[in-house]
């Protein structure tokens, strides 16, 4: 596995790459991995990319400065897991060539209106601008890539869909499933901050958002029962809400047909999100 950290060197390679008639397959992660992670190197080979890995604890998507600070850093154990699974180029750029004015405001930001509005917004403002513009500069440096997100990340997929169409990037987007723990709970970097107690309640977002998907129910039935169950858990929602799963717009009572239910829950002052299909079908009048 060839290791780099110049932005110099990272064009490079991936330029040599296609030179050499392959395909550049980008995951781009934060460190801190996890199964989830390993999953998006997993399928980044199987597509049969060069698989070149990212790992860049970005600043610019906090809004809280204790849980930038806070935020799980293993990199040991994160270089022997991208070496374990196959990862052919481990980037760690450093903050800054990333963004050379840090911690003063950096002048240009890329904003993606609409998908990144509601839902984590809400509650992390600005988080968004800082993954758009993270991720546009991931793919500047890159080139002609396929790029490879988890899908627990459900609106920060959309967001980087829509920046890569609005914008023309050369990359393909690709969302791999969710990967969970034995008791449902979906792997993140954040679960390790966790009490055993809290990790117990945790198991509720994944237990209400099976419990949605099993019968087909009007909008606002679904957000009743996400919310029901993640209170009697015992956590803090932040939000429990179904939506178009490509625009993220809110559902009503009148829609019918396949949606995306989104859950975020506070638990032990750790923020938890998961997402899962759900089948609405339209309240009579």
């Amino acid at each position: 596995m060839k290791s780099l950290t110049s932005i110099e060197e990272w064009r490079d390679y991936c330029e040599r790459v296609r030179r050499a008639g392959g395909r550049v397959g980008l995951v781009p992660t934060m460190g801190a991995l996890h199964d989830g992670h390993a999953s998006l190197f997993d399928c980044a080979r199987r597509d049969g990319t060069v698989v070149v890995a990212t790992i860049f604890v970005n600043p610019r998507q906090f809004s809280d400065d204790a849980d930038l600070q806070t935020y799980p850093r293993t990199l040991d154990d994160d270089r022997a897991m991208a070496r374990r699974h196959g990862v052919d180029c481990l980037v760690e750029p450093r903050l800054d060539e990333m963004w050379p004015d840090y911690p003063l405001p950096t002048a240009t930001t890329v904003s993606v209106r609409g998908v990144a509005d509601g839902l984590e917004s809400v509650g992390r403002p600005g988080h968004f601008d800082g993954v758009a513009s993270v991720v546009a500069k991931l793919l500047t440096i890159t080139g002609p890539c396929v790029a490879y997100f988890g899908e627990k990340d459900f609106q920060q997929v959309a967001v980087v869909r829509a920046m890569v169409r609005d914008l023309g990037f050369a990359a393909t987007v690709v969302a791999c499933p969710t990967i969970r723990e034995s008791d449902g709970v979906a792997l993140s970097s954040r679960n390790r901050r966790l009490s055993p107690s809290g990790r117990a309640r945790a198991t509720a977002l994944s237990r209400a958002l099976a419990q949605v998907a099993q019968v087909p129910a009007s909008a606002s039935v679904v957000r009743a029962t996400l919310r029901d169950t993640l209170e009697d858990a015992g956590v803090m929602v932040a939000y429990a809400d179904v939506v178009d799963p490509v625009r993220l717009t809110a559902s009503g009572d009148d829609e019918s047909g396949e949606r995306r239910a989104l859950v975020a829950a506070i638990i032990d002052g750790v923020r938890l999100i998961d997402n899962g299909p759900v089948t609405l079908v339209a309240r009579e009048a």
